[in-house]
């Protein structure tokens, strides 16, 4: 077994040691990395993971130091074994979290302690075991990054593996060539390149299409992206909007695309002052899809015209933990992989139970201002309670609707009058409150005075019920942003929101949207144009290489065989892509050529002066390191080199084919030729007799002949 680093090792044998180290802490590292990146750990635990890999790698460069007892990692790690049952009880309430949690905690352990080789082995297989992990639980583009850091420090922990048992062998042979084939060295560079070959293939294109399916049905719902929920409790969307994960795609197929659609999840009836909710066990109508997987909505006497205005568009749902399908329009048919759609009695469109996670569908839907003159379909005396109840009310909130609304001669009047009120005169935000209130609506309406999406959905919903016109509360996500790169609508979980309909006399449920536009959400950075780019490349990994299937295979196949049956025009093609390219590109230098030339200008000075600019300060550092004693032979060789730039500055240049003494006893007489010769004496005995103090003196008659 090698001995400790720094355990009576040379210098050389000391840098190997540091070395593997370290390839085999960002083994761990990008295995943690990437099992982080797929959103499945908790907090807690990302945090001392992450504050465990800082404090080993300072403690391997010798910046730290942090004595960890036996007897202190065994108290630990009972004192886990007894926390576990706990976790699993009571923090965690599941076995696979808890699991983690004590397996993360073992690694951490082992991290900080590491030092013997059966110590880094067992680091190695926790290293590849969370990457097999991540390469389940993690379907982003990221995972292509961390698998590349785990390969690099795979080959560099393997390699600094077999120099350093090499440099720690008590019997060297040095050899001035090689007689025949080094076998080991081939055997390892063979292994390491079919391992490299053999883990890509399998990770990229075995375990994410077969485990992840599998795997999916161990974790539980909290640990998939929040983004929409069935219920809200004033203040939830706040901490949603703060997120940026992509929920879906949008692919329209129609040439028609209205702007600002939001797209419908599911309308809440039942607010008890403080929660809006659906009450439990309400009737679903099954609505049974056909052999093309379409599934009609909307019957046939209340279908639309054939002039009407349609949208076609394509959803590409991603797994955030829920089952509801979203729309925007009002849906007519619905294209889906399933036997049946569900549909809730206020329009909410769900798949199966139990089926849930990404999904793709397309839909044909109008919108309401285009539907046609059909009478709405009536509010049964039940639905009309439901829609009109209301729990014990601040009394300012009725005055306040009926202020606001005396003027209306009609409800959709009303309304509108109610929405434009709470646009106009209230803030938007998204700072969430800094301690809880008995009365949160009357709070936002007559004190804080702003708020975000789901008060002002609240309070118009309220202020309509009590001037008798039935409302309730959708949540949904607005319409998002366009992206061109990939050319599909980008909807993210910072896009969700809550708006109102309402129940109008000869106009059925209507639309109403009385938040105000978000003053931050109109800025767009460099960092979200560069966002675009990142999502276009998530878009191709999800795509062509985890759901790549047999329709990938024909769709390429087509692409290629229209290609070829274009080939006469290929120069059109070419031309138009060059003049597309040459427009996008003077749009960018345009936007962004300024900051664009000062880093390239920062980078070529840095290119040009830094390698003069890094040896100058190491020069400095170690001279610095020769005045407080702390002299190697190696120094004596730099401040010989700088006497001889001085003396070459002043015209005696040292010739290559004679020695240091030689040179020294040769110089014409003068006051710097006594100095010479003494400094020339010091580096002798520094450089070659390893007589440290020497290091200082011929620092000092340095100085001397410089000022001379």
């Amino acid at each position: 077994m090698p001995p400790a680093p720094g355990a009576g090792t040379s210098a050389p044998a000391r840098n190997i040691d540091r070395l593997f180290e370290f390839c085999v802490i960002g083994m761990v590292a990008s295995g943690y990395l990437a099992v982080a990146g797929s959103g499945y750990l908790d907090t807690a635990t990302v945090l001392l993971t992450a504050a465990a890999l800082l404090l080993r790698s300072l403690m391997s460069s010798g910046l730290l130091r942090l004595p960890l007892s036996p007897m202190v990692v065994h108290i630990a790690t009972l004192l886990y074994i007894g926390f576990y049952p706990i976790d699993y009880l009571y923090v965690s309430r599941e076995f696979l979290p808890a699991t983690v949690h004590l397996v993360f905690f073992l690694a951490i352990t082992k991290v900080l302690t590491a030092s013997t080789d059966r110590d880094f082995a067992y680091l190695k297989i926790v290293a590849f075991l969370e990457l097999m992990a991540a390469s389940i639980l993690n379907g982003h583009a990221n995972f292509f990054v961390f698998l590349a850091l785990f390969l690099i420090f795979a080959v560099g922990t393997f390699s600094s593996s077999e120099i350093r048992r090499s440099a720690h062998r008590e019997v060297r042979v040095v050899r001035a060539g090689f007689r025949g084939l080094q076998y080991r060295l081939v055997a390892i560079g063979l292994c390491l390149s079919l391992g490299v070959l053999t883990m890509t293939a399998g990770l990229f294109f075995f375990l994410p299409r077969t485990a992840r399916a599998a795997f999916r049905h161990l974790i539980s719902e909290r640990y998939h992206l929040p983004g929409f929920s069935s219920e809200i409790t004033l203040g939830q969307i706040g901490e949603i909007k703060s997120q940026g994960a992509t929920v879906m795609h949008i692919r329209f197929i129609s040439q028609w695309q209205p702007p600002n659609l939001k797209w419908r999840g599911v309308a809440l009836g039942n607010f008890d002052g403080k929660r809006w909710y659906n009450e439990p066990g309400l009737p679903y109508e099954n609505i049974q899809t056909v052999s093309s997987g379409m599934a009609q909505l909307i019957d046939d006497g209340r279908r639309p015209p054939l002039g009407t205005r349609r949208i076609l568009y394509e959803v590409q749902q991603k797994d955030f933990g829920a089952d509801t399908l979203f729309f925007a329009g009002i849906p007519e048919f619905v294209y889906i992989a399933s036997p049946f759609v569900r549909r809730s009695p206020s329009g909410g469109i769900r798949m199966p139970l139990g089926l849930r996670g990404s999904v793709t569908y397309q839909a044909h839907t109008f919108l309401e201002a285009d539907r046609p003159e059909i009478a709405p379909l009536p509010l049964v005396s039940m639905q009309r309670k439901e829609y009109l109840s209301l729990p014990p009310l601040d009394p300012r909130i009725p005055r306040l609707a009926r202020e606001v609304s005396a003027l209306a001669k009609s409800p959709e009047a009303r309304a509108r009058a109610i929405e434009q009120h709470l646009r106009r005169e209230y803030g938007y935000t998204l700072s969430l409150l800094r301690h809880e209130v008995s009365d949160p609506l009357a709070h936002f309406l007559f004190e804080r005075r702003k708020g975000h999406c789901e008060y002002f959905a609240s309070a118009m919903a309220v202020m309509l019920r009590t001037i008798d016109i039935p409302s309730r509360v959708v949540t949904g996500f607005q319409s998002g942003v366009f992206n061109p790169i990939s050319g599909l609508q980008l909807i993210r979980t910072s896009d969700a929101h809550s708006w109102v309909e309402a129940y109008i006399p000869n106009l059925g449920w209507t639309t109403f949207d009385p938040t105000p536009p978000d003053p931050v959400a109109a800025y767009e950075s460099v960092w979200s144009r560069f966002s675009l780019y990142l999502d276009a490349a998530e878009t191709f990994w999800q795509d062509w290489v985890l759901n790549y299937d047999l329709d990938h295979q024909l769709l390429l196949a087509t692409r290629v065989q229209d290609s070829s049956a274009r080939g006469s025009s290929w120069t059109e093609g070419i031309t138009f892509s060059v003049d597309r390219i040459k427009r996008t590109v003077i749009d960018f230098l345009k936007h962004y050529g300024a900051p664009l030339a000062a880093g390239l200008i920062v980078v070529a000075v840095v290119i040009i002066y830094g390698p003069a600019l890094r040896k100058a300060w190491t020069h400095r550092r170690r001279l610095r390191r020769v005045q407080r004693g702390q002299v190697d032979a190696s120094d004596a060789t730099i401040l010989y080199t700088r006497m001889l730039r001085f003396l070459e500055r002043r015209g005696l240049e040292k010739p290559a084919w004679i020695t240091p003494s030689e040179f020294a006893r040769g110089l014409p007489a003068s006051e710097m030729a006594p100095l010479v010769e003494d400094l020339t004496d010091a580096y002798q005995q520094l450089r070659y007799g390893g007589r440290r103090e020497a290091g200082p003196r011929m620092l000092r008659l340095l100085e001397q002949l410089e000022r001379s």
